[in-house]
């Protein structure tokens, strides 16, 4: 996806602050609401905004941003979080503010049946085995999600006409009379519910709401090296929005399973390899699994009990720079627990012979002669 720069979107420099950013959010949201601009393109430049504003406000996504680009929160499928879908704190009162200044109460582009709005995003757990998230893979889900009525396509109805009541405005005016005087109102339009047009027919699927209830199959591309809790963002795959508004979100949360042999942490992998007592003293060669096929292992003499021998790259792919973590190898060096006759001569042969003692055995003997 070839997406515009999100400091060009709002027109701000890399180092505006945040209520340069929020200004530049607030002259863009009056100019392209979609409930009230009739800009070309204006549905699209407004979520293209809000996509910018829904980043760069948040300081912890602005920095993987200004770090890894687009690709900190996109994939070929339509985006990758890595730790937790966008917040959009503050935007609703910034679109409340837009509207009451094109004569709209306050939170009427929550409530008004007339104003598009956009779909939420929905969750969903994925377990994946340790192979799935290293390698990746691709799955289909099945998601209970509120999606556009096939049957009327989302309108609510058949064979609209102009509101009567309204005469296709979408709001009505009133006249209130108090103790301080006479007051004219504007409010939503209470028979076509805002939208200006009513329709001879009701759809009988959706009971006029243009919305319905449905179990949808869904192709999911795990990209490599995701791990527990990576959220992977499907652009416009959550519930559709009311009244033409956008789609929302959908985002695949993830769970791996633990593997056999491998242990992961973070983009590194760790794997405990036993070794008798002789292999640590005069050294061995081992051939061992990685995750990218077999390698011989060479263990230097004198190796200690949980040494770590690193093998640079045998790591885990890192989903957002694509660079291979190491993998760690921890020596375990077995210490038997029953011993033959003919092995007990040997190892009391090798005690007696044995002239390599520790420099602090000599300082606990020194203390105990003392």
């Amino acid at each position: 996806m070839n997406k515009k720069d999100y400091y060009e979107v709002l027109g701000v420099p890399k180092t505006a602050s945040q209520d340069e950013i929020k200004s530049a959010f607030r002259k863009l949201a009056k100019k392209y609401h979609p409930d009230v601009s009739k800009e070309e393109n204006a549905a699209e430049k407004f979520k293209e905004a809000q996509e910018a504003y829904a980043v760069l406000s948040d300081e912890s996504k602005r920095r993987q941003y200004d770090q890894f680009g687009h690709s900190a929160f996109t994939n070929a499928q339509g985006g990758f979080s890595g730790f937790e879908g966008f917040n959009f704190g503050g935007m609703d009162d910034i679109l409340d503010e837009v509207l009451r200044g094109f004569g709209f109460s306050s939170g009427s582009r929550r409530s008004a049946g007339s104003m598009r709005s956009r779909g939420s995003d929905v969750l969903y757990h994925m377990d994946l085995t340790f192979d799935e998230a290293v390698y990746g893979t691709k799955k289909d889900i099945d998601v209970d999600i509120i999606d556009t009525c096939e049957y009327c396509h989302g309108d609510g109805g058949f064979n609209s006409k102009t509101c009567s009541e309204c005469r296709g405005s979408g709001t009505v005016t009133r006249q209130q009379n108090t103790l301080f005087g006479s007051f004219l109102t504007k409010t939503t339009c209470p028979t076509c519910n805002g939208t200006g047009s009513v329709y001879e027919k009701i759809c009988d699927k959706c009971k006029g709401k243009g919305r319905i209830k449905k179990k949808k199959k869904i192709t999911v591309t795990v990209p490599k090296g995701v791990d527990t809790n990576n959220r992977l963002r499907l652009e416009g795959k959550g519930e559709a929005g009311n009244n033409g508004g956008v789609n929302g979100d959908l985002y695949i949360e993830f769970t791996v399973r633990d593997h056999d042999l491998f242990k992961r942490v973070d983009d590194d992998i760790y794997l405990d390899l036993p070794i008798t007592i002789p292999e640590a003293v005069l050294g061995c060669k081992k051939e061992i699994p990685t995750l990218y096929g077999k390698v011989d292992l060479s263990i230097p003499a004198g190796t200690k009990a949980n040494a770590k021998l690193k093998l640079k790259s045998k790591g885990v792919e890192n989903v957002l720079s694509h660079k291979k973590g190491d993998m760690y190898v921890i020596i375990e060096v077995l210490i038997p627990d029953r011993i033959t006759k003919e092995e007990k001569k040997l190892y009391e042969s090798l005690k007696e012979i044995s002239k390599n003692e520790h420099p602090f055995l000599n300082k606990i003997k020194k203390f105990l002669n003392n």
